[in-house]
């Protein structure tokens, strides 16, 4: 086994784990704007429940972002334009 073949061994673990991380952050935000909408929906707009869960899906967004930032830095992800 070469040093190359490692090195590419490393990197499609890399991108794997990258791409579970991301999935990962769109479900948080998705379920976190599912909460919104149900505590809206339950509260009436009599609790601070609504805002906390949209505060979370702002959060976890610009996680997701920084962490899409950091992968393109790192070279696991390319831009490829529009096609």
């Amino acid at each position: 086994m070469s040093f190359h073949s490692i090195g590419l061994r490393r990197l499609f673990h890399s991108v794997t784990r990258m791409k579970i991380l991301v999935a990962i952050a769109f479900i948080l935000i998705l379920s976190s704007l599912a909460s919104a909408l149900f505590f809206l929906m339950r509260d009436k707009g009599k609790s601070n429940r609504t805002v906390k869960a949209l505060a979370m899906r702002v959060g976890f967004s610009v996680t997701l972002f920084i962490l899409i930032l950091i992968a393109w830095r790192l070279g696991y992800i390319q831009p490829t334009g529009i096609r």
